[in-house]
């Protein structure tokens, strides 16, 4: 709705390809011939123009990118009282190898050209999401995606796929992210994205089900395999509670989002080499089973810092 406008007014949406669940996703991408951001893009311009849609996007991406580069440029201890010291520029460094650059497209350049091992790259993701959520935690810009405590995630495996996996064409770019936006909205509708809801499972779970199903169509995946590939990522992340010590988005929150990417980048593997023939569980099942799991859960899992880690490190900070 539009400021003064009425709700009575405002006449309901039809999309092009209504899609209410993961089942009526992949019935649509089925019929109509279209992979998962083929149809999202469809749908997106009953909102707005291509061009418009595409420009959203990649505005997105390069504030994804600036916190990424921050981030490895940022030393100190973050705030708060937890004297949380920031790592992801100890790391930039160290993978760098005393490589020097000055801006964010030579520092680009300069992880392309560094080592291309598995533990290096590795390294790197952990290091890109690790950026992306110390600077959350000092209040620094972020792209929400879906929450700011699992905001690391997404923008993990987008780097890992521009720059290792030679997606850095615009084009690969808007379909990570209309893939992923439309597995976000899935689990938003049939289930939930707030950690108060539904503990850490609705953040990092559903971040990395996003980016996991994202990277499988980038890869080459079908429809089948992207949903495959979420609903591993989310599959393995039921139950996650959310207890985040001194009630801070820090600590487990900063590490689980370097976890919640590799997860992802494992989950597409396994989707990309698996036959999708013979998935058990569906990503229909996996969200309708994260929801019970959510209604289960007892409250002090549930971002309230009453439970787990959150009482089980000694701390001595001062009230508020």
């Amino acid at each position: 709705m539009k400021d003064g406008e009425d709700e009575q007014d405002v006449k309901p949406v039809v999309l092009k390809y209504q899609v209410d669940n993961a089942d009526d996703l992949l019935d649509n991408c089925m019929s109509a011939g279209l992979n998962i951001s083929a149809l999202v893009m469809e749908n997106e311009k009953t909102w707005r123009p291509h061009k418009e849609t595409v420009k959203g996007i990649m505005t997105r991406w390069r504030v994804m990118m600036e916190c990424i580069y921050r981030g490895c440029h940022a030393d100190g201890i973050l705030p708060g009282g937890l004297f949380v010291l920031r790592r992801a520029a100890k790391m930039n460094k160290q993978l760098l190898k005393g490589k020097r650059e000055s801006n964010l497209e030579e520092w680009i350049e300069a992880v392309k050209h560094s080592d291309k091992s598995f533990t290096h790259i590795m390294n790197w993701i952990s290091c890109f999401a690790l950026a992306v959520n110390e600077e959350n935690a000092s209040f620094g810009r972020v792209v929400t995606a879906p929450t700011n405590g699992a905001a690391g995630v997404i923008p993990a495996v987008m780097m890992y796929y521009y720059i290792f996996c030679d997606g850095n064409k615009e084009e690969d770019i808007v379909r990570f992210m209309l893939t992923a936006s439309e597995i976000g909205a899935l689990f938003k509708k049939g289930s939930t994205i707030s950690a108060a809801m539904g503990g850490c499972q609705a953040e990092i779970g559903v971040s990395s089900s996003m980016a996991a199903g994202a990277l499988t169509e980038c890869l080459g995946g079908t429809p089948v395999q992207a949903m495959q590939a979420a609903e591993i990522a989310m599959e393995h992340h039921l139950g996650m509670t959310c207890d985040p010590i001194g009630g801070l988005v820090q600590i487990p929150c900063i590490e689980r989002n370097t976890m919640g990417a590799i997860k992802a980048i494992t989950a597409s593997q396994l989707a990309l080499q698996g036959n999708a023939d013979q998935m058990k569980v569906s990503l229909a099942a996996v969200i309708k089973t994260m929801w019970e799991t959510a209604v289960d859960m007892s409250s002090k899992y549930k971002e309230t810092a009453d439970g787990g880690l959150a009482i089980n490190i000694p701390l001595n900070l001062p009230e508020c």
